[in-house]
């Protein structure tokens, strides 16, 4: 059942420095699938003035009303190739959709984004395995439409953005890091428009909570848009991709 939130045998979805606001209750229809050998996707719903919208695998329904910022669970599917896509919901009207080829046993985030009226889906491979030993692999995926390319950084406990060097660097808008292996720690994440030096008094366009980091896990980072107050700026989403 798609849920507001992802990871493997349990939900969990952190979130940055600003709350997300989930639009409606999100569903899903029942599908019966032998989750052994299938293919595992979740939906993340990035596109920040998008109306909420009902997800198909074909012509059949994989989750509904799902609004801005949520996450699903990984829903499985047999192993093959689908039209994934995304519909107004409670209507016939397509926003994005795309056909993909999807491996047995293989784990994938499809991430409907951009701005209402230029919608796209943007399918990803997920870490299905553990990082190495001692370690923790994340991957930042630009989905913010209001700000440029960033740099982005991982603060340490205790530590300071003007003394940190940056994890990821000209991350542009629809890109991604792909893994990154860092010692398994507590961060903060912390991003900045790409180019910036940090100085002690930096505006970040994001800087999160401290958030501890186990070995062996992996996490994808999804950069979206947070609600225009005097200036733009990105609020994260954090799933788990693989957890021991």
């Amino acid at each position: 059942m798609a849920t507001a939130s992802s990871h493997l045998g349990k939900p969990v979805l952190r979130l940055g420095a600003l709350a997300l606001l989930l639009v409606g209750l999100p569903g899903c229809q029942s599908i019966n699938v032998d989750a052994t050998n299938a293919a595992q996707v979740r939906v993340i719903t990035a596109s920040p003035d998008a109306p909420a919208q009902d997800f198909y695998q074909n012509n059949s329904a994989l989750a509904y009303n799902l609004g801005f910022g949520t996450v699903t669970s990984y829903m499985p599917l047999p192993a093959g190739t689908y039209t994934l896509s995304a519909a107004k919901a409670n209507t016939s009207q397509t926003l994005a959709s795309t056909k993909t080829a999807f491996g047995s046993t293989k784990q994938y985030t499809v991430i409907v984004g951009n701005i209402a009226a230029n919608m796209q889906e943007t399918i990803l491979q997920d870490q299905s395995q553990p990082a190495p030993a001692g370690q923790v692999s994340l991957r930042f995926v630009h989905q913010a439409t209001r700000v440029g390319a960033v740099d982005i950084y991982l603060i340490p406990r205790g530590g300071k953005l003007a003394a940190t060097s940056p994890v990821a660097t000209n991350i542009d808008f629809g890109s991604n890091s792909s893994y990154i292996n860092v010692p398994a720690e507590t961060y903060a994440i912390a991003v900045v428009p790409a180019g910036t030096t940090p100085i002690p008094v930096t505006v970040t366009l994001h800087t999160g909570a401290q958030v501890s980091y186990v070995s062996g896990s992996a996490h994808t980072v999804v950069l979206i848009d947070q609600p225009v107050a005097t200036t733009p700026g990105v609020q994260t989403v954090v799933t788990d991709d693989y957890e021991q």
